[in-house]
Order: C-alpha cells, then structure tokens, then sequence
C-alpha cells in the first residue's frame, strides 16, 4: 500500500529525573517502551531528542544565588557594576540578578529598548515614533522613560520588568540606577566595569567595550565557568543558559553533552541494530507574532548531537516543479517526473532556483524547534521525542 504519512513526531513521557539518575540508559528505556506500547518500528535515520534540563537535572548541575554572588565579587570587588542588555525573564534572569547584585555594592542596570535581545518589549515601536524617540541614539533615564512612556507590563507575563529587576537588586540594600540604551558604549560614562548579559551579541558587545576604555568586563559565559565551592558549572556558557529552580537557585545549562548523545545512540544500535541520530536540545528559534519574542534564550539550540544531524537540509519545493519544470504535466504523470527529478538532485542546492523557499537553517536548529515545541515548556511530561521519516521526501 502506498505510503500516506510522511514525518511523525512523538512526545515521550518518562520518569521524573533526579540527580545521579543514568540519563542514557532512561532515555533508552522510554524509547524501547514506547515503541512497544504504541507499535511502531525503530528505523535507521529516526531522531530521539532530549531536552537540556533533564539532562542538567541528571547530572545535578545546579548553582545558588551565593556561588553567584561570590564569582560575580571576586571579578568586580566594591566597583560600581554596570549590568546591561539581561534579557526580561523571571525564569532565566531574575535569580541570576539576584545573585549579583548580592556580590556588589551598586549596579548601574542598563536595559535595551524597545525590547530586549530575545523580542520582549518594554514599549511598542508605534509609542517610539510618536515620541519622537530614536532607539539607536537617544539614551533615557528611569525617570525620562517614565515620563515619555508610563509604566507598561509584558504582553503575557503582566510583568513591569524595570520595577521587577530594580525591586530584586534593591533587596540586597543595593543602590540600583536605570538607563536605556541600545549602544553598548553608553555604560562607560557610569563604570568601567561590565557584566554583560546578552547572549548572542556577546562577543561584539564585550568587543566595544573593551576597545573604548573598558576595564573589567565580563559576559555571563563568565560567571560560573569553573565550580564556586562545589557548585554546579559550564565552563563554555556559565550562566547563559540557566534557568530558575528554587527562589535562590538556577539549573545550568547541562555539560559534556557529546559523550551523552553519543553512549544513546550506541545502546540503541545494539539493542534494535538501528542507527539512530540523537541530540540534545534547549529553546527553539521561532518567532511569536503576539508577544514579539524569537524564544532563543539558549546561547545554542543544540549542545551536542550525533554526527548524521550535522548540516542543513537539500531540498527542492515541489510547487516550484509543479509550476515550472512540469507546469503541462498532470496525475501521475507529474507524480512520476516529480519522483524522477528528486532522485536525481544533486548534493548541494544552494542557489539553485528549484531550492527557493524551503528553509534556510541548520537541520538541529530545525530538529530543535520542532523538539520544543512538541515538549512545550509546561507540564506534558514530554522531555523526550521521537521523529520519524524527518530525511524522507517525496518519492519514500
């Protein structure tokens, strides 16, 4: 019979983990179980993904708000800290914040706007144009913004972030000072010393400011690059990454993940003789229409991978074909020639008029959304999924 489905996509429950549980061998399990309960073969080229935090979980990479404190102090003494361009999470900043302004005596906070890094917006781009505002150049005080813009809260959380991020600084009895600006170089009119929050402009922004007179500076990929007193650690990421746990912890981003991927897929060889590709993944990278946010709050998609995810998808559009190479053509006749042409692609396609349209990014970038999204970030119990017939095409 032919076939009528092409990609399948299954969230997989699993047991809650716990730290020192043997992720690969859970993960192992869950997939033999479900493929049993649900009656379906485990085939070569199938994808078994895993969220980052049961990973982390698993390995028990978790640092407090005073290991924070401590790193932060040991780079920055008693100088007056400027900390700009956090993104505007309670799950992924707020602890960390609380964690530094534990370990200085002032933070000069400078936020980006009208949104930050990720799309979160602190006022809308309509409300900049009819004040008159340029973004790219004005610099505001608290009091300036307030003045022009009110006090306005995030779309879903109902959050006003700069009261929120001021209050959490302000709970340590230390002095908070606000200003806006998209220009890095802003912050050295107040101090010399940095901890620079972006994630995916970090290395420009601690470029800037390192050739325009700045002294100590630092990125979140920083704090908590080596263990603090046992803590948990990432020594490529430090805190980016990391997210809320208790109100005075955070789970990092988990580490010395190839290993990991690679043991998954070596067990499933051996006990269904298939080559699975594997893959751990954090936050998607798509863009929500409503709220404004591209979600990207993991400094990577994927932290390790097996080697058969490596690339970007060859594809060619079929209505392209349809429409053009065979527009006179009709039933199975197209069908056919369609099939034909498939067949005989070439291995790369970049450029070519028959390859406009499907998507232009990395296969885990791919993989990893569509991960996320079926796991969602709430309570369906789905850390795990299974992705069938992801490399077929139309002539499988």
């Amino acid at each position: 019979m032919e076939r009528v489905v092409g990609t399948v996509v299954r969230g997989l429950r699993g047991p809650i983990i716990n730290q020192g549980d043997s992720i690969e061998d859970i993960v192992v399990e869950s997939v033999l179980k479900a493929s049993e309960v649900e009656g379906f073969n485990i085939q070569d080229k199938d994808i078994v993904t895993v969220t980052e935090s049961i990973v982390a979980r698993a390995q028990g990479n978790y640092a407090t708000i005073d290991h924070i404190a401590k790193d932060v102090s040991a780079k920055f003494g008693d100088d007056t800290v400027g900390v700009i361009f956090p993104i505007l999470s309670r799950n992924r900043f707020a602890i960390c914040l609380r964690g530094i302004a534990k370990g200085v005596k002032k933070v000069v906070l400078m936020l980006s706007y009208p949104s930050d890094e990720v799309g979160n917006h602190l006022v809308d781009l309509d409300t900049l144009d009819e004040k008159g505002v340029n973004p790219w150049t004005d610099v505001l005080t608290e009091k300036q913004f307030r003045e022009l813009f009110g006090h306005n809260k995030h779309t879903f959380t109902g959050v006003d972030y700069i009261d929120y991020y001021k209050s959490l600084v302000e709970e340590y009895g230390v002095e908070c000072e606000v200003i806006f600006s998209n220009n890095p170089k802003t912050i050295l009119e107040y101090t010399k010393s940095v901890l620079t929050c972006d994630i995916h402009t970090r290395f420009r922004t601690k470029r800037i400011l390192e050739a325009n007179g700045g002294e100590k500076i630092y990125s979140l990929d920083n704090i908590l690059a080596e263990s603090i007193d046992g803590s948990g650690f990432n020594e490529s990421y430090g805190l980016l990454g990391s997210n809320k746990s208790t109100e005075n912890s955070v789970k990092l981003f988990p580490r010395n993940c190839q290993p990991v991927v690679d043991k998954i897929q070596q067990m499933l060889k051996e006990k269904t003789g298939k080559n699975v590709e594997v893959m751990i993944y954090g936050d998607g990278a798509f863009k929500d229409p409503v709220g404004k946010i591209w979600e990207l709050a993991d400094p990577v998609v994927s932290p390790a991978y097996t080697a058969g995810l490596n690339g970007t998808p060859n594809e060619i559009k079929l209505k392209y074909l349809a429409d053009n190479n065979f527009a006179d053509l009709r039933g199975e006749e197209l069908q056919k020639a369609i099939s034909e042409y498939i067949d005989n692609k070439g291995t790369d396609l970049v450029g070519a008029m028959e390859a406009q349209g499907t998507t232009p990014r990395q296969l885990t970038d791919l993989i990893g959304s569509l991960s996320d999204l079926t796991s969602g970030s709430g309570d369906k119990g789905t850390p795990m999924i299974f992705i069938q017939g992801y490399f077929d095409n139309y002539t499988k």
